[in-house]
This record gives structure tokens, C-alpha cells and sequence, in this order.
């Protein structure tokens, strides 16, 4: 009997019994394609006749020695790793379009190539002269890396299979053709068996592979999630184009932590390294002004000050506006109804606009209590008290609560030459030198020891 034709979502994945122009699912304007059904797979009678291959099992006892990792000899690339490049491994790299995902992996496949590792890098999108003029740009055209641009996956598996390569780069996935997928290169087929291909070479022939992919513009991954799941490790590569820095964070890491983070400076010779990110964030900081209040925050292992701007005005319209970059809007509507609801502190009828200084986008709930003390301090005209730094969480119910690795927070604040942490009370925090740390309860204590505002609503 014939299968119903599927119509897969490229977008989001979902699928649809039939074509539409917009997708239920995440509401994508024309991304419905019409897809070949996937195989019942097998059945009872081909399981009772065909037998396969017994199982090696294993105990939670069996002792088996770690990876070996492989330096690159870049530091922010290797602490998001997890130290370096596993063998056999699947790395998938995402960003915006002229983020600097290329530039970033020819200097990784460069210095790579120059500690000894065989490395091709195979590009879909560009020809090989552009790469070449790009590494004659970074300095970097003496690098052993081999290159060739090709989008058909059968000619990269043959030429890979030859070779033998300890590291290929794929830019990008979504380029990439297999000629037994009856659909157009981009779409959630050909991602999707691409994908699976390449991670299967890299685990049969000890190939370690990087994959470069899109983004869709709510910032996620092109493609089907799946994909995301195949692989060992996923990179954003994430940064405004207005700013210098670029943030290479991890969100998946099977050899390593996830959430680390790496710090890059856009320059004239490509990305530096930024060794130092708190002192860098913090260097166009002349003096404390209203709005402006420096976060103690912690981006996966690293702690790392953060300038969080706010600024709070009179609205001539009828309804406010509420402007956020860098950090979650969701999140500044809940502070902004407890600083109402338990504090007394009304923002009705004033525009807010709250920004990340450096293009850092910052996501722990940490950074809440900073979050409102820019608030009030735009609000009220009022800066704080110079060389303080502040962090906490803040509950529905306006209390402030604990955050991890708070020690880590006060000693990088200290190293910077801050001299006071306004914070919530923490147990077992061991005293940092030249630190001292202003504890409070909840919020409407913040708001009538730092500002001398706000009212009972009780």
C-alpha cells in the first residue's frame, strides 16, 4: 500500500499531513517541504530470519581510561571544549551569519594543522581561493590545512575515507548534498542524513569532525533537533555586530562542562583571545552614574563582572515600552511586578529600557537583585556606591536568595578592585580579603537601605 507523502517543517521539524504556507508549530512563513516517508523499519518476520550480531555489555565497574584530548593551542577554544579535541568526536558550531564562525575555525584548523594533526577543511559556501585570501589576511596562509569546496557528501566521504584525516571541518551542514535523499540541500533530509553520515565516519575512522551550522532568527539551530542530539557537542558562537566580543559558549558537552564559555575579541587579524573578559567588559566604565551597576556573575566555571545599564523614563505613549538587550525580557517583566507588588514601587506609565554593556548576554537568575538595583537607581536618579558589585535571586514572594560559587563571585570582584558586595545572606561563605559583603534579607530592605524609597503595600 502507498505511504501518505510527509511535509516536514524545515524551521522547526515538525511534521504535517499535508502543505500549508505557514507552519503551526513555530509559525515560519513558506518552510513546509514535501519530504520521502521514512521506512516502517523492520519487521517481525525479517527479525525472526535475519539475526544480527550479539552485544558486547558491560558492567558500571568496567574501568575504561578517559579521552585523549588534543590541544589547539587556542585557550578560550580549548576551555569550552573541555580542554581540547577528543578523538572520533562530533562538534556542531552555530552563530549568525558573519558572526565569525569561519574565522574562528581556519584559525583553530591552522593551529591545529601546526601541532602536527592532519586537518581538511571543506567548504560548501566558499570557494577555495576566498579562504585562502581570508588566511592570507590572518597571516595564516603557511598553515599545513588542506581545503577544497565541494557540497556532495559522496565525493567528502570517499576523499575523507582516503585521507584519513584527524580533523575535518564541514561549513556548513546545511550545504551539503546526498544524492540518495530525494529533497533540496537545507532541508531537514538532507541535514538529517548528512549529518548522520559524517558522525558515522567520525566514530568508524577516528576522524574527529566539526560541523558549522546555521541559524534560524529566533536564534536557533537550522535543521532538525535531532541533529543536536547526534552530535558530542554543541557551540554557539554568539556576539553582537555592533561589538568587538564574541562569546563561544557550550550548551551540550559530553567530554566536558556545559554552560563554559570562551571570550574572543573581534580584530583588524581576526579573533584574539580574551584571557581577562571582567576587565574588559568593565574598561569603558569611567564612574559610577545612575543606571549602572556592575553584576559578580559566573559563566560556567569563570566568574565574570558585568556592566548592567538601565534606563527609566516618562512615556508619552499609552502603553510603555520595555526594551531589553542581553538578558531575558520575560524575566525583567517579573522583576519590574515584584518591585511593584511587594516593594511599592510603581514602573506603570515609564519606558524601560535595560541593556548588557559589550554585547554579553547573561541568563542566571543571579542576576536579578543587579537587574533591579539598575532599575531603581535609573529610576530614582541615584547611583550607587562606587567600587560595589551586586548579585542574587529574587523570589516571587521579594525575598533575595542564595547563588552558588559566591565566593568565586567576591574574589574576582576584589581582583578588579572592588571593595563592597551587596548580596543575599550566604552560608558557609568563607571572608574574601579586601571584600565586604552587604547582606539583604529581601527586596524592600534593598530598596529602603539603598534608595530610600518604596512602601509597605501591606
Amino acid at each position: 500500500m502507498a505511504k501518505n507523502p510527509s511535509f516536514i517543517c524545515n524551521a522547526c521539524g515538525a511534521a504535517h499531513t499535508k502543505w500549508s504556507g505557514q507552519c503551526e508549530t513555530c509559525g515560519s512563513w513558506n518552510s513546509i517541504t514535501e519530504e520521502a516517508p521514512l521506512s516502517a523499519g523492520p519487521t517481525k518476520k525479517s527479525l525472526g530470519s535475519a539475526r544480527g550480531r550479539n552485544m558486547e555489555l558491560s558492567d558500571l565497574s568496567t574501568h575504561e581510561d578517559p579521552p585523549q584530548r588534543i590541544p589547539s593551542g587556542v585557550g578560550e577554544l580549548d576551555r569550552v571544549l573541555g580542554g581540547g579535541l577528543v578523538e572520533s568526536s562530533a562538534i556542531l558550531v552555530g552563530g549568525d551569519p558573519g558572526i565569525g564562525k569561519s574565522t574562528l575555525l581556519l584559525q583553530a584548523a591552522a593551529r591545529f594543522a601546526r601541532n602536527g594533526l592532519d586537518v581538511i577543511y571543506v567548504s560548501g559556501e566558499e570557494a577555495a581561493e576566498q579562504i585562502r585570501m581570508r588566511a592570507a589576511r590572518l597571516k595564516l596562509s603557511e598553515s599545513p590545512v588542506r581545503l577544497a569546496a565541494e557540497t556532495n557528501l559522496r565525493d567528502i566521504l570517499t576523499t575523507l575515507d582516503k585521507e584519513r584525516p584527524k580533523l575535518a571541518i564541514i561549513d556548513s551542514i546545511q550545504t551539503m548534498w546526498a544524492d540518495n535523499v530525494d529533497s533540496a540541500p537545507g532541508s531537514v533530509s538532507q541535514v538529517r542524513a548528512a549529518s548522520h553520515e559524517l558522525i558515522s565516519f567520525a566514530k568508524k575512522r577516528g576522524t574527529s569532525v566539526i560541523l558549522v551550522g546555521h541559524v534560524t532568527k529566533e536564534g536557533q539551530l537550522a535543521g532538525p533537533r535531532v541533529v543536536e542530539h547526534m552530535v558530542d557537542t554543541v557551540l554557539y558562537f554568539e556576539g553582537e555586530r555592533g561589538h568587538q566580543f564574541r562569546i563561544l559558549r557550550a550548551v551540550k558537552n559530553r567530554f566536558g562542562p556545559a554552560d563554559e564559555i570562551g571570550v574572543f575579541e573581534m580584530t583588524g587579524r581576526g579573533l584574539a583571545e580574551v584571557t581577562n573578559p571582567s576587565a574588559l567588559f568593565l574598561s569603558d566604565r569611567d564612574k559610577p552614574a545612575p543606571g549602572s551597576v556592575v553584576f559578580a556573575g559566573i559563566e560556567g566555571s569563570r566568574p565574570m563582572l558585568s556592566e548592567i545599564q538601565a534606563l527609566v523614563a516618562p512615556s508619552p505613549h499609552s502603553q510603555a515600552r520595555r526594551t531589553v538587550v542581553g538578558l531575558d525580557s520575560q524575566r525583567l517583566a517579573t522583576i519590574l511586578a515584584v518591585l511593584e507588588a511587594r516593594c511599592g514601587v510603581p514602573f506603570a506609565g515609564y519606558d524601560v529600557y535595560l541593556n548588557v554593556a559589550g554585547g554579553l548576554r547573561i541568563s542566571e537568575p543571579a542576576a536579578d537583585l543587579a537587574v533591579a538595583a539598575a532599575l531603581l537607581s535609573a529610576r530614582e536618579d541615584t547611583p550607587l556606591p562606587p567600587e560595589s558589585v551586586v548579585f542574587g535571586e529574587i523570589s516571587l514572594s521579594g525575598a533575595v536568595r542564595g547563588v552558588t560559587q559566591a565566593e568565586n563571585r567576591l574574589k574576582e570582584a576584589a581582583k578588579l578592585g572592588f571593595t563592597t558586595a551587596i548580596g543575599p545572606e550566604q552560608k558557609k561563605l568563607a571572608p574574601v580579603d579586601g571584600m565586604t559583603l552587604r547582606t539583604m534579607s529581601d527586596l524592600t530592605t534593598f530598596v529602603g537601605e539603598m534608595f530610600g524609597t518604596g512602601e509597605d503595600p501591606g
